[in-house]
């Protein structure tokens, strides 16, 4: 079935569909993975997205409980040079067509990929339809259409829950968290309950925790930091604080430092980062689209991880405030394991 990515400047893409038969109109986003597709897809920081998948085919080992980031993926279509519509009969798996049928998105193969990146690398923000026609009535539609802000409200947990075990306590703002992070924190035996994105201080003050996580997530730090404030005026310095993604933008804000908007949005696993007192090189996941000028930061920063394509800052420590930010996901998940050791640090830190 013929179907068509249309975009805003008047271009379209024409390909085979597969998965479900909806219209879906969403900001077009590179994705750069190599790998992990069903991680990429069901991650919650890819909220509201059409993802374009520069990897030559995807699909090919099928969709598996294990490798779920969401049980509910909120992604608006995905665009592929090439899907595997056939995988090994095993009742493990599950086919990648059957999984987009079954979530409700809309996806198109048989696309040049290339040229549609090639495209999107002059623009950092684009909106995109996956439509049955190419026509100007479609057109004039995707024009119109305001894509929704503050999208960590809608991916966001509605009520706090637990995720039990014996070791340290943290209290997890859900911007859109990734179930890897919290595979990671019970691996550690750290004592997890998760809270919406618009817990209050009391909430926190409630749980007594040892200390704070903001996660990753969509959106504009804008956005969120109007109900962080009040979260980070009543505990940092006070306990330690781990900022992720949206977490490391938001509490970046809040401490006044200048954030820089990247020529293009990083979206997939292949951003090395380098630790600057040990020279140490970490491959790195990243659904960031803003990184930190250095020249802003007027206080001492114990650990600074700079973005070797920008040389901007992408994450940090202060030992003395007792917090720790990064714009990439420590638990990878598609990606390298390099920057595990960010949740033993954290661990140390609560600790002390």
């Amino acid at each position: 079935m013929k179907r068509y990515l249309i975009l805003e400047d008047g271009s379209s893409f024409a390909g085979e569909g597969i998965g479900s038969n909806i219209i879906s109109t969403g900001e077009l986003a590179i994705q750069t993975s190599n790998f992990g597709y069903q991680e990429a897809l069901t991650d919650p920081t890819n909220a509201g997205k059409i993802l374009v998948f520069t990897t030559p085919m995807i699909g090919n080992s099928g969709i598996n409980a294990i490798d779920y980031e969401s049980i509910d993926p909120t992604v608006k279509g995905i665009i592929a040079n090439d899907v595997a519509l056939n995988i090994s009969d095993n009742e493990n798996f599950q086919d990648l067509n059957s999984f987009l049928k079954e979530k409700k998105i809309p996806a198109i193969f048989n696309v040049d990929t290339r040229a549609l990146v090639h495209r999107l690398v002059q623009n950092h923000m684009i909106k995109a339809s996956i439509m049955d026609t190419d026509d100007e009535h479609s057109f004039d539609q995707i024009k119109a259409l305001v894509l929704p802000k503050n999208k960590s409200a809608t991916v966001s947990t509605k009520n706090a829950y637990a995720a039990p075990n014996m070791g340290k306590s943290v209290a997890v703002i859900d911007l859109g968290l990734k179930h890897s992070m919290l595979r990671e924190l019970s691996l550690r035996k750290v004592n997890v309950t998760v809270l919406p994105y618009n817990a209050n201080p009391v909430d926190v003050e409630n749980l007594r925790p040892d200390g704070i996580i903001i996660s990753n997530g969509p959106g504009e730090p804008d956005e969120v930091l109007s109900v962080l404030s009040p979260i980070l005026n009543k505990f940092y310095k006070k306990l330690p604080i781990l900022g992720i993604g949206l977490g490391f933008l938001a509490i970046s804000q809040y401490l006044k430092l200048e954030l820089v908007k990247l020529p293009q949005s990083f979206n997939g696993i292949n951003y090395p980062v380098i630790e600057q007192n040990s020279d140490k090189i970490w491959q790195t996941s990243m659904d960031i689209d803003q990184l930190i000028l250095q020249d802003s930061v007027k206080f001492n920063m114990n650990q600074e991880f700079f973005d070797l394509h920008t040389e901007l800052l992408a994450g940090y420590t202060i030992e003395e405030d007792r917090v720790i930010a990064t714009a990439f996901n420590p638990e990878g998940a598609p990606g390298s394991l390099d920057a595990m050791e960010v949740f033993d640090h954290f661990l140390k830190m609560m600790e002390k």
